[in-house]
């Protein structure tokens, strides 16, 4: 098992450093061409049909993520009676709604209050599952949550303090809106992965299913938006022209699209394996460990409050894997006094020369055998 967890975390991490290395190729590196290397009004020329690569991204996702599922789990598409498709296709509205909410934060706030707000992706995650889904939660992971969220907003808001001289510039700039679109974000975003915590503990789908569905209720909606051109600013015809211009955007965007599909199959995997908890714990850690990961490899600093900071999320971290492995090791026992409890009920003959009393005898250990059988599976 922590061998499994240990496999999806460095498979998350290093898909999505890469994935982001070419999201910023694609939207944040000018393209050119022979004929021209810039617009009209001779300024660097970007690429901006966010949502044609999204969609590219859906399509080469399910694509991955179906071939994944029956060739090498064998397994089919899952359930898909109405109630299934209409969860997820909402599920996949709400995915597609945080962001541009995120998006709406960042003209009112700066972007260190961002990055501390989805540092604190665990509370909504939590919170959500409690409200909406009316799920509990032990209080070792309670206290883990807490601990993640302290240590993960801490290293981040000492980060952005020593990186500007020790000030936080630009906090004058956060408002009340910007800040409330930020909320929204993060409800919407703990929305999402309590519902597909439900459906998976509801439906008994497995995270490969989860993904191929998601995907392509996605790119459903994806493609009903880009259909609409008076809606949609006639995006996919603005993608086409700048694609046949600059055909090198085109490799940028396969490759982009690769990277994030790939990672979604850790993704999911950890989701349908480990729950939304344990993927966001990794997700939210990711940009702490990349900047640590910066520190031994070009040798920068940080400062001695940011490793406390690094301390306080191993506590979480380890406090989470005790209380599971205490869970687990309770219900073992439980397991084995349960059984031995069967047992010493059981009737045993001692007199062979009352045949029927050693009949009812027999007949009772059986079903005392059969109450063994069902008290370990309920177990």
């Amino acid at each position: 098992m922590l061998a499994e967890y240990a496999l999806c975390v460095v498979g998350i991490y290093s898909c999505f450093l890469t994935w982001g290395l070419l999201q910023e190729r694609v939207t944040a590196t000018p393209y050119t061409s022979a004929l021209s290397p810039t617009d009209p009004s001779g300024a660097p020329v970007y690429f901006r049909s966010f949502i044609v690569l999204n969609l590219l991204q859906s399509l080469l996702a399910a694509l991955v993520g179906a071939i994944y599922l029956f060739l090498f789990r064998g397994q089919s598409l899952g359930p898909r009676h109405p109630s299934v498709l209409k969860r997820y296709f909402g599920v996949a509205l709400f995915n597609s709604l945080a962001s541009p909410f995120g998006y709406a934060a960042l003209k009112y706030i700066d972007y260190p209050t961002m990055i501390l707000g989805k540092s604190c992706k665990l509370l909504p995650v939590m919170a959500m599952a409690v409200l909406v889904h009316r799920a509990t939660f032990p209080r070792h992971q309670v206290a883990a949550v807490a601990l993640v969220t302290l240590g993960v907003s801490a290293f981040m808001l000492l980060h952005d303090q020593e990186g500007k001289g020790g000030k936080a510039k630009g906090a004058a700039s956060n408002s009340l809106w910007g800040l409330f679109l930020l909320g929204i974000n993060l409800a919407i975003d703990g929305l999402t992965n309590s519902t597909q915590d439900a459906m998976f503990k509801t439906y008994r789908i497995s995270g490969q299913q989860m993904m191929v569905m998601m995907n392509l209720a996605s790119a459903l909606l994806m493609s009903a938006y880009l259909a609409l051109p008076w809606l949609s600013n006639n995006e996919l015809a603005v993608a086409w022209a700048f694609v046949n211009q600059y055909p090198a955007v085109l490799k940028d965007m396969v490759m982009f699209a690769g990277a994030g599909a790939l990672g979604q199959v850790f993704i999911f995997h950890t989701l349908g394996r480990f729950g939304s908890l344990s993927l966001v714990t990794i997700t939210v850690t990711r940009k702490m460990f990349s900047i640590i990961l910066s520190v031994v490899m070009y040798d920068h600093r940080i400062s001695l409050g940011q490793w406390a900071a690094v301390a306080v999320v191993f506590v979480g971290i380890a406090l989470e894997s005790y209380g599971k492995k205490a869970k687990k090791q309770g219900a073992g026992a439980g397991a084995v006094g349960k059984v031995e409890l069967v047992k010493e009920k059981t009737p045993v003959p001692v007199d062979s020369v009352k045949v029927a009393a050693a009949s009812v005898a027999a007949s009772a250990t059986g079903v005392a055998g059969k109450a063994t059988r069902v008290s370990k599976r309920r177990v």
